[in-house]
């Protein structure tokens, strides 16, 4: 049973790896250290509204055998409409991931850093950071091999990694299971609190792992008694993903320092309660949490380049390959020289805030055309809660537009 369950495990923790980056580990660690348990119950509402559009996502890959992008811009039928819709895909996703790259890259090193400091290599007037150029090859290597099965074993057992990294730091914290309960389930809002709820909703249910998973599951998995195999997937793998989530709440929540802005704070800031051992859970956390990263974003840019412009989604295509590439040295560059591109960061945060209710609202279109599902379509039950979190998506978004305008 254990053996069967092994060998259908699929895409599912490649999402789970892609939505916990290095920013949700900051985020959590802010939530944690400024509002203790009182935001988890934002994680929950994430994990229900992430499991609800991730199995959409996941459904239309293995019944279709297309990914998102494919079938968007197959079915969308206004040329003009259509090139609208490819253009906000590519802005968001291509160029959002390119600009996130190298936080994905930088959240890596400063696992890393905590553990082994800091090396750098002086080549003229540049300083490089020797961590990151390592991140970068080792991910350039695991996406250059193009085989779908070293990748999803090699991210699972990161995924597990950091699973058990976080989940050991949170444990040793020894925190009260009642307040972890009040936490979940009393919808509180502590002053000062509200975008901190935006960020942990939106970090979780992420617009390019809908395209990530279509695209992935249909590699996967062929047939439609598969279906089962994809479903359950979903579930424990995004379960698994916000209940990291929670543990990184959990754990920054013992703290009492205000210092603590990162997950590298809270390592060496869990270090005079705990002791060494905890610096070194979250160090190899983080750690996992970023190389996970840097290698599902550039990953998810591929498909959605691919099948916007209708490329061959095969990984070892030159064109596939150039996409996750280009994308890839963005991010080493800017990491290691600690280049920060704040307007292109801002352009990626206004163009994600709007894609997100906008890939929700053609993922609920998708799911209700027969041609593309057969019987497999949406039920009454699936329509409705997607739309409910269409209207939070929605509302989400103009927040983060509004935010990067300084309008609120």
């Amino acid at each position: 049973m254990i053996r069967s369950w092994i060998k259908n495990i699929g895409p599912g923790p490649l999402v789970a790896a892609a939505f916990i980056g290095p920013g949700t580990v900051t985020l959590c660690t802010i939530a944690g250290v400024s509002f203790g348990f009182a935001l988890l119950w934002a994680l929950l509402f994430s994990l229900f509204a992430t499991i609800v559009l991730q199995e959409m996502s996941a459904r239309i890959g293995v019944i279709s055998g297309k990914g998102l992008a494919e079938i968007m811009r197959s079915e969308i039928k206004n040329p003009i409409f259509r090139g609208f819709v490819t253009v906000l895909m590519l802005s968001a996703i291509v160029v959002g991931n390119a600009a996130y790259e190298a936080g994905n890259i930088s959240g890596g090193v400063l696992g890393l850093e905590v553990l082994v400091g800091s090396p750098t290599l002086l080549i003229g007037a540049f300083s490089i950071k020797v961590l990151s150029v390592i991140i970068g090859v080792l991910a350039f290597l695991l996406l250059y091999i193009g085989n779908y099965k070293i990748l999803e074993r090699v991210l699972i057992s990161l995924v597990i990694i950091m699973s058990f990294a976080f989940l050991i730091a949170a444990f040793m914290t020894r925190p009260n299971v009642m307040e972890i309960l009040k936490g979940l389930f009393q919808f509180k809002t502590p002053t000062g609190s509200l975008f901190t709820i935006i960020g942990l909703i939106g970090t979780t249910v992420v617009p390019y792992n809908l395209f990530l998973h279509a695209a992935l599951a249909k590699e996967k998995w062929h047939s439609e008694s598969d279906l089962k195999f994809a479903r359950k997937d979903t579930i424990i793998a995004v379960s698994l993903g916000c209940i990291v989530s929670m543990c990184i709440i959990i754990a920054a929540a013992s703290i009492t320092s205000d210092n603590i802005k990162t997950a590298a704070d809270l390592a060496k800031g869990l270090e005079p309660l705990f002791g060494a051992y905890a610096k070194y859970f979250l160090s190899i956390g983080l750690f996992a949490a970023g190389i996970t990263s840097a290698i599902t974003a550039p990953l998810a840019a591929a498909f959605v380049t691919s099948g916007c412009l209708g490329w061959e989604t095969n990984l070892r295509s030159f064109k596939f390959r150039s996409v996750w590439f280009f994308i890839l040295l963005l991010g080493v560059i800017f990491s290691s020289l600690n280049i920060k591109s704040i307007e292109i960061i801002k352009f990626a945060q206004v163009a994600n805030g709007a894609l997100l209710p906008i890939t929700a609202i053609f993922l609920i279109w998708l799911m209700n055309k027969s041609n593309v599902l057969g019987k497999y379509v949406n039920t009454k039950l699936q329509n409705g809660l997607g739309i409910i979190i269409v209207g939070i998506t929605f509302f989400l978004g103009i927040k983060s537009i509004l935010k990067v305008f300084n309008s609120i």
